[in-house]
């Protein structure tokens, strides 16, 4: 907008980015410079297509809303799964920012030609009443402390509205290399079947499967036992909840096809990790699990962990009933606005899970929502800068090696396979196992036992 300038620092812009992901802003309102109006507000940002509200009050914070379709004045609301409300910076600058996503996707926006940038039917109102003010009220569509938003002061100083536009969102080529064809599926599959751990006594590696509810942990064993059933099937329990969906302690082999043999591999699957104390998978339960103390069907307790005097307890489990490499499952869409408990958690069981020396492998789910282009060609996955920067921020948040994290898709809305998704799931197995064949190196070597 040509001798109107943006208020955003270098600093404020580069947060956005970091929020929405390889994008750039180009301004199409000020309300200091076209008025406190709703109706100037839509006659200059309906038709825009995905745009990000950003106001300003006299008490230093930066904060507003996004969201990925038009305004249009439809006089009702418009659907929008990507929408959020963030805050850039606080009183002074001291807080960190702040990103709450929409919780009800039906009532993102409420776009009204009348009423200005309005977030959930009054979740978030700039230029309310056609004044410099906003309105804020936690609701179904928005859940959050209002307070954290704004900090309890509706005036504004400003208001600018950006049309969001994509920046290149993938690299000229790729950073990891994978063949993308039927003959490599088949190559890592035989690779998989094949495989025997040298240690006589583990006729099978066991992995254990850990990560936050609703990240895809059960859905990854079944897209893993899909590929090698030939079809889309689920065995594990799976699906979104405010609490985990899995409550027993499961074990489960993986066979090669329907009537098969089992496979080298043997997947453990657990509650997932919350955030409050006393609820999911508490962290003592872990070492019980590495341990081999947790029998095959266990009912887990967040309230009392089990106990070598507990009904079902191994007592003297041997390496074959113990974990040898542990996968933690991230949603990648998250990792940002990883609460700081459940941050916290985590980084705890990750030592936890050291101080046993097991290796850990870090699959990042729901590539496709991380950066939408790869629903039309998921072999663009190591192209993606928007999935490469979730995986830099999953490393630097948990501590871990990027060369320790992984993309994978799972299967949760396909009727059929795919190849090429199914060659990052074998590749994410492939590592697993060789992460485990490493553990067990551990051990000293077992002849082999002689033929009578």
């Amino acid at each position: 907008m040509a001798g109107v300038k943006s208020r955003l620092t270098q600093d404020e812009v580069k947060q956005l980015q970091h929020l929405l992901g390889s994008r750039q802003f180009s301004l199409l309102y000020k309300a200091s410079v076209h008025g406190y109006n709703a109706s100037i507000f839509h006659a200059k940002c309906d038709g825009q297509g995905p745009t990000v509200a950003v106001a300003y009050n006299g008490s230093g914070y930066v904060f507003g809303g996004f969201t990925s379709q038009c305004y249009v004045s439809s006089g009702g609301y418009i659907k929008d799964e990507k929408a959020f409300l963030f805050r850039l910076k606080g009183r002074e600058g001291g807080l960190s920012p702040l990103k709450i996503p929409v919780t009800t996707a039906s009532g993102a926006i409420y776009d009204y030609s009348s009423l200005g940038p309005n977030f959930g039917g009054g979740a978030l109102q700039l230029l309310n009443q056609n004044a410099a003010a906003a309105a804020t009220s936690s609701n179904n569509n928005y859940t959050y402390n209002v307070a954290d938003l704004h900090g309890n002061d509706l005036g504004l100083t400003e208001c600018e509205v950006y049309r969001v536009e994509d920046i290149s969102s993938f690299l000229e080529s790729p950073w990891r290399k994978i063949t993308w064809t039927t003959e490599e599926r088949a190559k890592i599959m035989e690779e998989i079947r094949s495989y025997k751990p040298y240690l006589n006594s583990v006729p099978q590696i066991r992995i254990l499967v850990l990560g936050p509810i609703g990240a895809g942990k059960s859905s990854f064993f079944n897209s893993v036992n899909s590929v090698f059933r030939g079809y889309v099937t689920s065995q594990a329990i799976a699906g979104s909840d405010n609490t985990s969906v899995t409550t027993q302690y499961r074990a489960y082999p993986v066979k090669d096809g329907r009537d098969g043999k089992p496979l080298p591999i043997i997947f453990c699957d657990t509650m997932g990790i919350e955030e409050k104390s006393g609820t999911g998978l508490e962290i003592d339960e872990v070492s019980n699990i590495i341990k081999g103390h947790i029998p095959d069907r266990y009912q887990f307790n967040p309230a009392a962990t089990l106990r070598p005097d507990s009904p079902g307890y191994v007592k003297t489990p041997s390496l074959k009933d113990q974990i040898h490499c542990v996968a933690f499952v991230i949603d990648g869409c998250k990792i940002e606005i990883l609460p700081e408990k459940l941050e916290d958690k985590l980084k705890q069981l990750r030592r936890k899970v050291n101080q046993f020396g097991i290796p850990q492998l870090v699959l990042l789910t729901k590539v496709d929502d991380i950066c939408p282009g790869l629903e039309e060609d998921i072999q663009c996955v190591y192209k993606s800068k928007a999935v490469e920067k979730q995986m830099r921020i999953t490393a630097e948040k948990l501590g871990i090696p990027l060369a320790q994290i992984v993309p994978v898709k799972n299967y949760c809305s396909e009727l059929d396979l795919s190849c090429d998704v199914d060659i990052l799931l074998l590749s994410a197995v492939r590592q697993l196992i060789r992460l485990a064949e490493s553990y067990l190196d551990n051990f000293p070597f077992e002849k082999p036992k002689k033929e009578p």
